[in-house]
């Protein structure tokens, strides 16, 4: 049977045939020199093409039962490819420790420009409460090397407002039991050296998280002052998840805590993105308990009362059930290119037929008015032109990310099924047009496709 709490606990590179960086022409000026693009995010190589990470936390790496791995696939005009990729894991040269039964390693994941290279940074999380989490930098032939930073989850944005990454580390871990271990956060201010050193550090603020395991989260300025607000999903003991918002502070403590809609159904995905076009993130929370998102708009004021979709909202695909799990994993982006950022939805626990936890991913749009129901799209691996066939207990969109792999315009859909085939894991690649998402191009892989272990590795659990 189909679980959403198995979903969130979430080797050398063999990067080929990398594309030269290019620069855009200054046209006619006063220098003849050539003008330097903005960094693109999410881009690890710094090509132009943003890059999609893949966590396999459960994967048997150097004999230790789930070590797990990290794989990221570079974007290109071709979009993702096989053999344009880097995996990571505690056994990769370069990379600090070595592989740990039951640490998970890649179960979370950031990125930034952390060094203020133009090229992003990867951070992976893991759910041991003695590890440290690893910084693995960007470069132009992709990722590699890494530096340990205290922390078992983190969160990278600009917390300050000063135009530099910064990175909020969270040191506890991810209790399976009744209690919490309790979480001690941290912000480091950009730029941090390679060597781990951060330019300087700052208060966290509240002292709430003392008493949760912080489990993933997002970051957007949701009240356009030009410093990144902090949204987390946290485990608060007794089986049960929650949710915490803060805005980010001008100076002294970083962050104070401040509301925002969440409803009761904490475990699912959060994202933020500008869904109505106004220049303000708005905050995108699943809540998967009750088969809901509910999204509050970002205004100067902060976020607002939030509005809530789900599978009965006219115009989404499917009916809502409550077995569904629609929520599950949430992601933002624009995937049609008409400015508005759109919402990738994931309902891992989508019954089709008998098949209980087959899995679906709905696609909703948003708008002037925010985000709608109307020209939804909904997809299974029954889909025509999504590879596969649907099956209980795969989980199809167990994780979710929006993210322009082909540097069209148009953000494409990553959707995982992390309990495919027994529990290896798989990851679909659909592309973003101007008419929506198609699957006239789609791309599916796992970890045998890139060469990693893949036995029963929730390969896909994770996607960032």
């Amino acid at each position: 049977m189909f679980s959403l709490r198995t979903l969130l606990p979430r080797a050398v590179p063999v990067v080929a045939g990398v594309l030269a960086l290019g620069a855009l022409p200054s046209g006619l000026t006063d220098r003849a020199e050539a003008a330097v693009p903005a960094p693109v995010r999410d881009d690890f190589d710094g090509d132009g093409y943003q890059d999609l990470a893949v966590g396999a936390p459960r994967a048997t790496v150097g004999g230790q039962d789930r070590a797990g791995y990290v794989v990221v696939l570079y974007g290109g005009p071709h979009g993702l490819t096989k053999d344009r990729r880097t995996v990571i894991s505690r056994a990769t040269s370069g990379i600090p420790g070595g592989p740990a039964k039951g640490e998970q390693f890649g179960v979370q994941l950031s990125k930034g420009d952390l060094d203020g290279d133009g090229r992003t940074d990867l951070v992976v999380g893991h759910a041991s409460t003695t590890k440290d989490a690893v910084v693995v930098w960007g470069g132009k032939s992709g990722l590699s090397g890494g530096t340990s930073v205290p922390a078992t989850s983190t969160q990278a944005g600009d917390f300050d407002g000063d135009g530099r990454t910064d990175l909020t580390l969270f040191k506890g871990g991810r209790a399976q039991g009744d209690d919490p271990y309790g979480t001690t956060p941290t912000v480091w201010t950009g730029p941090l050296s390679r060597a781990g050193k951060p330019a300087a550090t700052r208060a966290f603020g509240p002292d709430d998280l003392r008493y949760h395991d912080v489990w993933d989260g997002a970051v957007g300025d949701v009240n356009g002052d030009g410093r990144d607000d902090l949204a987390l999903t946290v485990y608060t003991g007794d089986g049960g998840f929650g949710s915490a918002f803060y805005l980010a502070n001008a100076s002294g403590a970083a962050f104070t805590s401040a509301t925002a809609p969440a409803g009761s159904g904490g475990t699912g995905g959060v994202a933020l993105g500008d869904v109505n076009g106004d220049g303000y993130d708005d905050l995108v929370r699943g809540l998967p308990e009750e088969s809901r998102i509910v999204v509050g708009l970002g205004s100067a004021d902060g976020v607002g009362t939030g509005t809530t979709y789900s599978q009965d909202t006219p115009g989404v695909p499917g009916a809502w059930e409550d077995v569904d799990y629609f929520g599950g994993a949430v992601s933002v982006g624009d995937v049609n290119g008409d400015g508005f950022d759109d919402v990738a939805v994931g309902a891992p626990g989508e019954e089709l037929g008998y098949d209980d936890g087959a899995g679906a991913v709905d696609v909703l749009y948003g708008s002037g008015t925010g985000l709608t129901g109307k020209g939804a799209q909904g997809f299974t691996q029954d889909t025509a032109g999504v590879l596969g066939a649907a099956e209980a207990g795969d989980g199809f969109g167990g994780a979710v990310r929006l993210l322009d792999t082909n540097g069209n315009g148009y953000a494409d859909l990553a959707a995982a099924a992390p309990y495919e085939n027994s529990g290896a894991g798989s990851v679909w690649s659909l592309r973003g047009r101007p008419t929506g998402v198609v699957t006239d191009a789609a791309f599916v892989f796992g970890g045998r496709t890139v060469g990693a272990p893949y036995a029963k590795a929730a390969f896909g659990a994770e996607l960032g």
